[in-house]
């Protein structure tokens, strides 16, 4: 048969796929202009500048690749200009945005102070940050109000007492939230703070880590008291059927706009092996992370591109150079542990669990607490990753005392459901990515819930962020509330929140972790806000089963009509 003359169709070349940026697979050139500056300079290198030119010659002088972008490896984040609304946030130019001075996160790794720590740092909010401090849910303490010229000083009395605020920010690894009652709880079997403390020695300012595709969290803790299905990493306390008390290791966790929580990769982690085992996972992130889009640099987003099966072939074959353990999973308490109250130690002695309203404090309030804890014989302070904190080593005979004494100065160690369960994240007053206010709605929400729901006999959370970024962690709230710019019943535009509702970590035996119910066109104006939860609150009371049926799980089954 004569050959056919019909030409054969082109057969199409495939596609090549594009570059994430990832180092480990050769892609070096920066995509970005956030990269871009870490490749022309590591930004560990502009505290020099800081302390020998800019503390010197003064705001003008700063470099704007070093304002925007170095700064923050040492913790420093220009602060919101007074008076520019929420409606221009997305619209303005940075430096439009930004007054003359600074945030400044003070890192407090594992949430654990002495007294001399705390003064210092109360001291510096008197003097220097016009006597702001706000307590975080990352654990450290953030000031504001922080003239550059000021740095060189804050530095000197914070090193002086061995606090830090090296890599409080930027893509690096950020402060190791661990459990407050670390050393001293009466259900912990191993205590992780040799660990924490290995890991910042080791890491914490080494060139070698600092410049990640974007920021890397880190929760290390027996107790499961901290958010360890929302970090990078975490690790938390097993006991193994033949090799006994070690740790859980979980990966690729996240909020913000993308949310994902944290992935098991089923191995148990001896103490000991820990700051290794960290430094593998930072070494992949660093590695084989993604580059090439900011919103897509997260772990969490190579995680779910890999499965936990990869992750962990490649910690294991090319960064531990030996397998791990397979491990069973962590055993949850009863109820979920915030620490508020009085508690019995391991040793006898007592630790006192207080509440500010919304993390919010100030350098007069911590110079006080300080005073208060010295009164009643202790020298130990912690803070929780839900904006609380924990007074150690407190005798039988003075708790009463101490507990009269923080309510003097506005800590509550008895406070009701709402001031307990309340969190807000810096808000429109000070961060330039707010497009509302948090903080002061937030007392005014609780205030509000007090005095109409004063018996409310359930734990309800309610978090409060001024924009969808989650620092407040509003995707695992039982009412998660995200600034925006809503309309009001006139057609104006007003502050307002778009509501989430039922999300949830795994903090305690029957609690399924997720993001909760989204219910469309679910908002309200800042205005309406303590009307929308003291008539969602009411309807829970209403129409649960029974006491013991949580928020989240009434959530879940509740008709749409209850929770508008």
């Amino acid at each position: 048969m004569a050959p056919s003359s019909t030409p054969a169709t082109p057969t199409a070349r495939p596609r090549k796929a594009r570059g994430e940026g990832q180092w480990a697979l050769g892609h070096r050139e920066p995509l970005n202009p956030n990269e871009r500056s870490k490749k022309d300079d590591n930004p560990l290198n502009v505290r020099a500048r800081i302390e020998n030119i800019y503390a010197h010659r003064g705001f003008s002088s700063i470099d704007p690749a070093d304002l925007r972008g170095r700064f923050r490896w040492w913790g420093l984040y220009t602060q919101r200009k007074a008076g520019i609304d929420g409606g221009r946030t997305a619209i303005l130019e940075p430096e439009e945005l930004e007054d003359e001075y600074f945030m400044l996160r003070v890192r407090v790794d594992g949430g654990a102070l002495n007294l001399a720590q705390l003064r210092a740092i109360a001291g510096i909010s008197t003097e220097f940050g016009r006597d702001s401090a706000d307590i975080t849910d990352r654990q450290n303490i953030q000031l504001h109000w922080i003239r550059v010229e000021d740095m060189p000083e804050i530095w000197r009395r914070l090193e002086a007492v061995g606090l830090q605020t090296t890599e409080a920010c930027g893509d690096c690894p950020r402060v190791v939230l661990g459990s407050p009652v670390a050393g001293v709880s009466a259900d912990e079997v191993i205590d992780a703070t040799p660990a924490i403390d290995e890991i910042v020695k080791r890491y914490v300012g080494d060139p070698a880590y600092s410049n990640l595709p974007r920021k890397f969290k880190s929760v290390i803790s027996w107790l499961p008291d901290g958010p360890y299905q929302a970090n990078d990493i975490s690790l938390v306390g097993v006991v193994h059927p033949d090799h006994g008390p070690g740790f859980d290791l979980w990966v690729g966790g996240g909020l913000s706009t993308n949310p994902r929580l944290a992935e098991r990769l089923g191995v148990w982690v001896p103490l000991g092996e820990i700051p290794d085992v960290w430094e593998g996972v930072i070494g992949i992130f660093r590695d084989y992370g993604y580059r090439r889009l900011r919103h897509r640099a997260r772990l969490k987003f190579l995680l779910a591109d890999w499965g936990v099966e990869k992750f962990r072939e490649v910690l294991e074959k090319e960064y531990l150079g030996r397998a791990l353990i397979d491990g069973p999973s962590p055993e949850l308490p009863e109820r979920p542990i915030d620490h508020i109250g009085v508690h019995k130690q391991r040793d006898g002695l007592n630790y006192i669990g207080a509440a500010p309203v919304v993390g919010r404090s100030s350098g007069t309030q911590l110079s006080k607490l300080a005073d208060l804890t010295e009164a009643a014989g202790s020298d130990r302070v912690r803070l929780t990753p839900y904006q609380k904190l924990l007074v150690l080593d407190v005798v039988d005979d003075n708790v009463e005392g101490l507990i009269r004494g923080l309510r003097g100065i506005g800590l509550e160690a008895r406070p009701s459901a709402w001031r307990r369960g309340t969190m807000a994240c810096t808000g429109i007053e000070y961060c330039k990515l707010a497009i509302v206010e948090t903080k002061a709605r937030g007392e005014e929400l609780v205030a509000r819930l007090e005095e109409r729901l004063a018996d409310f006999d359930a734990d309800i959370s309610v978090h409060i962020n001024g924009c969808p970024n989650a620092c407040a962690r509003t995707q695992v709230a039982d009412i998660g509330l995200k600034g925006q710019l809503v309309m009001n019943a006139h057609g104006e535009q007003v502050e307002g929140f778009q509501i989430h509702l039922g999300g949830a970590l795994g903090m305690a035996k029957g609690e399924t972790a997720g993001f909760g119910r989204k219910l469309r066109g679910l908002k309200a104006t800042a205005d309406e806000l303590p009307e929308y939860v003291e008539r969602v609150a009411r309807n829970y009371l209403d129409n649960r089963t029974d006491r013991g049926e949580t928020f989240a799980t009434w959530v879940m089954r509740a008709e749409e009509a209850l929770l508008k």
